[in-house]
């Protein structure tokens, strides 16, 4: 199978409230709640100079998330935010008056009396609201799509939450766990996709999300660089559009051109692309592909709303490019830093480096269209680790997935 891609020809509309939630002076104030944490600290932005250098661009910078929380990748930004605001509204106060040493007093656990908090994922997600549940002493339940390994399960209930692995696909597991959160007397659902009625708490894990832009785009300040070019990956499209939101919002009419990957399985903000007219495509199915993070079907409207009129080109891409991706960032050329991440986390890495070196006719119109030569400095985030040890050794140490 080969890469494909679509630029975005879909009519802008009108994006302002979607986009205020990435507005610069909140995202902040969410950084500033996450500062309280003791296990908070900024990731690395590395800089893979000699690998720029071979590929012909002026520079490449990836944000490793394998170090975020001690949990090997960046959703516990969207699940720790979340709960607080959750709070916060419950017990009727700012969330900006509460920290980490608030939300996790047992005189808070007290005023709010017991929740139970449930989550579908496809492994990072629900860990991190099981931990962060655990860090205020609430109870998690979280359910996973067939296929999911069970390292990361076993990963889940060690942070104190119930486990589970269903026999249906990512959306539908969604609904048979949103369906228990509202018959459990004080179930509340977690999750960062929207629906109607259901777009408080994805929001404010996409605010959560923004913090890693927003670290990245003071830490390519501070080197004295302005990307040219980002590349996002997308499931429902959570973390895209909130790194989407932030960089434009940081930037503004200088903002970077934006990629939006994805998998041949589960490709549906490229098909809602490629067809054109603004309404979200979904795609169903197993949506079966090493990039388990990605597998999701259906757009998140909010990040939709934000994607649709802000990134430029949509690309779709085999299982074989990630784990080249996994390959080259593992084992880097001599003087460039190792970054460890996982089938998720490395697809742009591997797809840049089918876009750079990618002699096919598609991946040359492509470098032309966006306009990527020797200036150019790109932005990318590999937002796990090896979340699943076995796997990723079978696709770095044994070569599975050959390109």
């Amino acid at each position: 199978m080969t890469v494909k891609w679509v630029e975005n020809t879909i009519p802008v509309s009108d994006c302002s409230e979607s986009l205020a939630l990435m507005d610069m002076a909140t995202i902040e104030k969410v950084q500033n709640f996450h500062k309280s944490f003791p296990e908070y600290d900024i990731t690395p932005l590395v800089a893979l100079d000699n690998l720029a250098n071979e590929l012909g661009v002026g520079g490449i910078y990836i944000k490793d998330e394998s170090y975020r929380f001690g949990l090997n990748s960046f959703k516990a930004l969207g699940s720790t935010f979340a709960l607080a605001s959750f709070i916060a509204k419950t017990i009727g106060r700012p969330v900006w008056e509460l920290d980490c040493q608030a939300i996790t007093s047992p005189e808070m656990r007290k005023q709010l009396g017991d929740f139970t908090f449930y989550a579908t994922t496809d492994g990072n997600h629900g860990r991190a609201v099981a931990w962060a549940a655990r860090k205020i002493g609430q109870k998690s339940v979280i359910y996973m799509p067939k296929g999911c390994p069970v390292v990361k399960l076993e990963n889940i209930k060690r942070e104190g939450a119930e486990g589970y692995i269903t026999e249906q696909n990512y959306d539908d597991t969604i609904r048979f766990t949103a369906e228990l959160a509202e018959k459990t007397p004080q179930g509340v659902i977690v999750q960062d996709t929207a629906w109607e009625g259901y777009t408080d708490i994805p929001g404010w894990i996409m605010q959560g999300y923004a913090v890693m832009a927003l670290e990245a785009c003071h830490q390519l300040d501070a080197m004295k660089i302005k990307p040219t070019h980002m590349l996002i990956q997308a499931g429902v499209g959570a973390f895209a559009g909130a790194a989407q939101g932030l960089v434009s919002n940081f930037y503004g009419k200088d903002a970077p051109v934006s990629f939006v990957v994805e998998p041949h399985a589960a490709d549906c903000h490229y098909r809602s692309v490629e067809r054109g007219d603004g309404v979200p495509v979904t795609v169903g199915g197993d949506m079966a592909t090493i990039m388990a993070g990605l597998a999701c079907g259906e757009p998140n409207p909010i990040s939709w709303d934000i994607l649709k009129n802000k990134s430029r080109y949509y690309i779709s891409m085999p299982d074989e490019i990630a784990a080249r991706g996994m390959r080259m960032l593992g084992a880097p050329l001599r003087g460039d830093p190792q970054v460890i991440s996982g089938e998720s986390g490395a697809s742009s890495m591997g797809f840049l480096t089918e876009l750079l070196a990618g002699q096919s006719p598609e991946m040359i119109a492509l470098r032309k269209a966006a306009n990527i030569n020797k200036d150019s400095r790109i932005l990318l985030f590999s937002t796990e680790g090896d979340t699943d040890p076995d796997n990723y050794r079978r696709i770095v140490w044994d070569g599975a997935f050959p390109s």
